[in-house]
């Protein structure tokens, strides 16, 4: 049960460290596209595709 549990810690770890990197990469990579808006300047914010749950991963790993 011991081994059972450092794995499940170390992989919620990791995958938090992954998800926290790849957002701070994918931030500072990102460069706003102004030549789609055209003169329609809305007020609303798209944030782009949601990555997969973190419950549907620890399923997935167990």
């Amino acid at each position: 049960m011991k081994k059972y549990l450092v794995f499940l810690i170390s992989f919620v770890m990791i995958y938090m460290v992954f998800q926290i990197g790849s957002g701070l990469i994918l931030t500072a990579s990102y460069t706003p596209d102004f030549s789609s808006i055209e003169g329609n300047l809305s007020q609303e914010v798209v944030f782009g595709k949601t990555s997969i749950p973190l419950l549907v991963t620890l399923l997935t790993a167990n």
